[in-house]
């Protein structure tokens, strides 16, 4: 069977749009930061001066959109759905409403503890292993980003003095399907982590011609013959003023890229 796997849908005109379920805000920041933790979202959330600006509307309930300044700049953020077709779908309506710049963080699975640690995760590559980046991408089994995002994320970092490892993420669509075998296998090429999203989010970035740059942090361990939670149901909440802050001086690079 010749499925989206083998065959490239990346070409040809949609028959739903984004454009068409979501209007143009005016006076939309141009860059929107993101993440999947809601206790993260809600604490910024909460800080006064934070604006509601627009909501993204699901079968799931109301997602709010907020505006954030910092350092003299207008920054919109919201809470982005786990796995690749909604958190997809979100960057596309986020774009429509007037996003051009993104910048992404979120926990990941740790493949490879010696490498990774506790340092965050400045991606080089991501294994596709997920549905929704062949919609957007032709077939291959990696994708790359943009060099240029991730010089912008390394300086970032580096002025923070926020130490990080490099390496390939391996993203999945079945959390409940990550074997000792598809463990070993995606170590062998390179993997250090596992999410759920980040290939697709390339591919759907590229593909509309938005800048993009993630970074992740790591939650749970999977590099023992025992899986070990660690921090994995904290969402990031104790390191929420880190990663964000991270995320806005990221953010604050983008603002000054074409």
């Amino acid at each position: 069977m010749n499925t989206v796997f083998y065959n490239d849908r990346s070409t040809g005109k949609a028959l739903i749009n984004p454009s068409d379920l979501t209007r143009p805000v005016e006076g939309f920041p141009e860059v929107c930061i993101s993440t999947f933790s809601k206790g993260i979202i809600d604490k910024f959330a909460s800080l006064e001066h934070v604006q509601v600006i627009a909501h993204l509307y699901t079968a799931n309930g109301v997602n709010p959109v907020y505006k954030i300044r910092y350092s003299g700049r207008d920054f919109a953020f919201y809470m982005s759905l786990v796995g690749a077709p909604a958190c997809v779908c979100g960057l596309e309506e986020m774009i429509a409403m007037g996003a051009k710049k993104f910048v992404f963080f979120g926990s990941c699975g740790v493949l490879d503890d010696g490498r990774a640690g506790r340092n965050l995760i400045v991606p080089t590559a991501a294994v596709r292993e997920e549905g929704t980046s062949y919609h957007y991408a032709a077939p291959a089994d990696e994708i790359m980003p943009d060099p240029e995002m991730t010089a912008v994320l390394k300086k970032s970092l580096d002025r923070c003095g926020c130490p990080y490892t490099r390496g390939k993420i391996w993203t999945s669509d079945a959390i409940y399907r990550e074997t000792m075998d598809a463990i070993t296998e995606r170590k062998k090429t390179g993997c250090i982590a596992v999410d759920m999203e980040y290939s697709a989010l390339l591919a759907a970035a590229a593909y509309r011609g938005v800048k993009f740059v993630q970074f992740f942090y790591g939650a749970d361990c999977l590099d023992n013959e025992r899986w070990q939670p660690r921090d994995l149901t904290d969402y990031g909440l104790e390191g929420a003023e880190k990663y964000m802050a991270l995320a806005l001086e990221c953010g604050m690079e983008l603002y000054d890229r074409a």
